[in-house]
């Protein structure tokens, strides 16, 4: 992710248009579409996990937010922050 976010900062163009300069090619926008439905699963996943863990709607739209501008870093970001509270919550029962 870190890389991602130093490439963004240190990018020539905008971010809408090198997701146009992607979608102007078949193979590159085959890559972007891939991506995407990647990331839907990913949302469905994370919403699925979050709502059987008992989070709410407006906890899991940030990562959704996330997920739809940097694809991976959402579901990344997610499973971090799911990793700490497993492991404060296994601590906690200790």
């Amino acid at each position: 992710m870190g890389y991602t976010f130093w490439v963004m900062a240190g990018a020539e163009q905008s971010l809408l248009a090198f997701g146009a300069q992607l979608l102007s090619s078949p193979d590159t926008a085959q890559v972007v579409i891939d991506l995407y439905l990647l990331a839907a699963m990913a949302c469905i996943w994370m919403y699925q996990d979050a709502k059987r863990r008992g989070k709410g709607l407006g906890y899991i739209i940030p990562f959704f937010v996330v997920t739809a501008v940097f694809v991976s870093a959402g579901p990344l970001l997610y499973l971090v922050l799911r990793g700490e509270r497993e492991s404060e919550a296994a601590t906690s029962q200790v």
